[in-house]
């Protein structure tokens, strides 16, 4: 059971927030996160649900502020916050920080703790569109010159670097999830498919 006061001021202040970053980091990802990770946590004995849920809504809330090192600007907002430390003790604050740093799939590390690989785990993909659009919109944002084909081989090439066969995300799962490992295999069905690859990323962003 979450703690009420706690539920209601991250959905009141903390949720708010994450209408500045892009469609794939926003709050309709947020609760993705989160009910997973509150899925993930109910098979851990003695797990702080209270804690869970904090990582999960703070994981990337720095987003829009730096894009490639949101997980280190998500936990400094998140160390940060006076209503949230009235409800933890230091060391769980510093779990809870730690967690949200290591809940990226690029980093070369483990999760320092189980709460990390709570947050991790529910922050991989199971549904294949959304990957195809996150590729999308942030080439559009962040490479405006870039052709539509350059943006379709890039997008192609980063979705086989993380979720391919030898991809840095496969690994970071620390529990059983069926969702990803079907998702991972309708990756690999038609990632290394140029052709196919490209009629399914115009088809899922609405391209002409």
């Amino acid at each position: 059971m979450i703690n009420q006061e706690l539920k209601e001021y991250i959905e009141s202040k903390i949720f708010p927030e994450y209408q500045k970053n892009d469609s794939g980091h926003n709050i309709d990802h947020i609760k993705y996160v989160l009910e997973r990770s509150l899925k993930f946590a109910s098979t851990v004995p003695n797990i702080n649900m209270n804690m869970v849920y904090v990582i999960a809504s703070f994981h990337d809330i720095g987003h829009h502020i730096d894009a490639k090192n949101h997980e280190q600007v998500s936990s400094e907002i998140l160390e940060k916050d006076n209503f949230i430390k009235k409800y933890f003790t230091e060391e769980e604050m510093k779990i809870m920080v730690e967690a949200v740093v290591d809940h990226r799939a690029s980093l070369e590390y483990v999760p320092r703790s189980i709460y990390g690989k709570i947050v991790s785990s529910a922050d991989r993909n199971t549904d294949i569109n959304v990957p195809l659009k996150r590729t999308y919109s942030y080439r559009k944002e962040h490479f405006p010159n870039a052709s539509l084909e350059e943006i379709i081989e890039e997008s192609r090439n980063h979705i086989i670097d993380k979720f391919g066969k030898n991809g840095y995300a496969k690994e970071k799962m620390y529990f059983e999830d069926e969702d990803y490992n079907e998702f991972l295999k309708e990756v690999e069905s038609f990632a290394e498919d140029k052709e196919l690859f490209r009629k399914r990323f115009l088809e899922v962003n609405n391209i002409k």
